[in-house]
């Protein structure tokens, strides 16, 4: 057994607002279809058992880039968006937080049925990733969320959540089906973690002998595991510093809205009047569906896609995000029916932005101007919030500047 990776993150109170996850769930199922169709339902299995992949799919749906309601919120969004189209994609998923984390074993029988899998040996792979990562490891962290993701030929991912009460952090566990082996010894690559004291490790190549005795387990010293595993911990702080992405990565995206290049993404596109917060955002999207794995070591980055719910990097642009779905699902509609031409370009767009970061030497001093522009504009995209929506800034005896972002001098 493989697993994938961890994210430390830090708890966030709240839900999501029904605007923002309807959207979540459109925008999310376009995603996981152009994965499909491009690279087959194996990739989506690959991609969503990485931590900073799934991070990064999380901020360019809208959430707030860094917090534990990522999982809560992305899952729930893919499982609305995706079971309905199983048929097409290959795709299922079961499982979610609190009751609906016990319905799996039910939800993957009928699975089973529809496509004539091992139903109990799922629900047996489900039960046992559960309790690797709740019981046979303690590490302080009590699971309160599971979700399995399988696709039709029985590759399967896990992705489940535990929270710890006394250091307010929630650690999200990623499972990989691929090279299964054994569950009860070896089954992470590693686990590195910050240091909370000794932990219970019964999965330990030598904790073979307590594994057989285990009822004197609790007068043994368990060892830690000491292999590096690929891990993301999220910052405390809630906003978007320059520290928390590539600038260079970001500039590239951020010159979309320089006046030639917008008109050379244009024509790309093949579409008239696409604005240029918009390209950006499908940019980013793009990236989320074609990039490579190293290319998602800073998932801040895609937070500018859309913005995040809480206004941080900036509110959500409600009328961007609306458009990003609508030419992500017109590049579906038309390469269904033979037509590929929106499809390659928009898949075009994330190499092009890898191009264009060969170019840049980014400048920390325009940030802040960016951010601080954007949420005086967003109120003009209909942007929003988890608190309510954009105002237009108050006049202060200020002549409003309209020169609009793409005069500014961005990295």
């Amino acid at each position: 057994m493989k697993r994938s990776g961890q994210a430390d993150l830090p708890l966030h109170s709240g839900r999501v607002p029904p605007w923002l996850f309807e959207r979540m769930a459109r925008l999310g199922g376009a995603v996981m279809e152009s994965i499909v169709q491009e690279y087959g339902s194996s990739e989506v299995i690959r991609r969503i058992s990485n931590p900073y992949w799934f991070q990064s799919l999380g901020a360019v749906m809208g959430m707030d880039w860094h917090s534990s309601g990522i999982t809560t919120s992305v899952m729930g969004a893919l499982k609305k968006a995706v079971n309905p189209i199983s048929h097409e994609t290959g795709l299922y998923i079961a499982g979610g937080r609190g009751k609906y984390s016990r319905q799996t074993p039910d939800e993957l029988l009928r699975v089973a049925d529809k496509t004539g899998l091992n139903g109990n040996q799922l629900v047996r792979s489900s039960k046992l990733s559960a309790k690797i990562d709740n019981t046979a490891i303690q590490d302080g962290f009590q699971l309160y969320l599971h979700n399995f993701i399988l696709t039709s030929k029985g590759e399967w991912a896990v992705i489940q959540q535990g929270m710890n009460d006394s250091t307010g952090m929630a650690r999200r566990y990623h499972w990989h089906s691929q090279k299964v082996k054994s569950f009860v010894e070896e089954p992470h690559s590693s686990i590195c973690g910050k240091n909370m004291g000794q932990i219970l490790n019964l999965t330990d190549k030598n904790a073979k002998p307590s594994r057989e005795g285990i009822i004197s387990i609790s007068r043994e010293n368990p060892q830690r595991m000491l292999k590096e595993i690929q891990k993301l911990t999220m910052p405390a702080q809630h906003n978007v510093r320059p520290e928390d992405f590539d600038l260079k990565r970001l500039g590239a995206i951020l010159a979309l809205t320089y006046e030639g290049l917008y008109k050379d993404f244009e024509s790309l596109l093949l579409v008239r009047g696409l604005g240029p917060k918009t390209l950006r955002s499908l940019t980013l999207v793009s990236e989320v569906i074609h990039g490579t794995p190293s290319r998602f070591n800073d998932p801040a980055r895609f937070s500018f896609a859309h913005g995040g719910k809480d206004g941080h990097p900036y509110p959500v642009q409600t009328k961007v995000y609306d458009e990003t779905i609508t030419e992500l699902k017109n590049a579906l509609d038309r390469s269904k029916i033979g037509f590929s031409d929106k499809k390659q370009a928009f898949k075009n767009l994330s190499k092009i932005s890898r191009d264009l970061e060969k170019g840049f030497s980014p400048d920390k001093r325009d940030y802040d101007k960016f951010i601080s522009k954007e949420r005086e504009e967003s109120y003009l995209y209909g942007g929003r919030t988890a608190y309510g929506k954009s105002q237009s800034p108050k006049k202060q005896g200020k002549k409003k500047d309209n020169s609009g972002p793409r005069q500014l001098k961005l990295f």
